[in-house]
């Protein structure tokens, strides 16, 4: 969480989940048309980190519907709460995905109305098999 939101932001989380684990060789990074996604700087760092793009059409909504469902569900939840400082919102914001989104909500079908915890569960042990 930053106050800008400029290349090396997004860059910065990709590192982040790449050195938690977080990313499989060919994993998809779902973006959109933002100036910090579409630089040069973010597409090198897509490529270098074995990712494939994914960026939806101007306009359409449809292209990331997976993704969109995740910021709605966060700023319904966030907008509710009136942090005091930045640090507080980066702790809501970490407790909304850690606890909510990825152990609880079983919201989209395209994942199987898995949470995101047991997509991960089951991909990393596909790819142990």
């Amino acid at each position: 969480m930053a106050d800008h939101h400029r290349a090396t932001l997004v860059i910065d989380a990709l590192r982040m989940a790449a050195r938690r684990g977080r990313l499989q060789p060919a994993c998809i990074a779902n973006s959109d048309r933002g100036s910090a996604y579409t630089s040069g700087q973010f597409q090198r760092e897509i490529g270098e980190s074995n990712l494939q793009p994914s960026c939806g059409r101007s306009g359409s909504c449809f292209d990331n519907a997976a993704a969109e469902s995740f910021w709605a569900l966060l700023e319904e939840d966030i907008e509710t709460r009136a942090c005091r400082d930045r640090a507080t919102a980066r702790a809501e914001v970490f407790t909304f995905i850690e606890t909510f989104y990825s152990r609880r909500l079983r919201k989209h079908k395209v994942f199987g109305y898995l949470t995101p915890a047991e997509t991960r569960q089951r991909h990393q042990h596909a790819f142990a098999a």
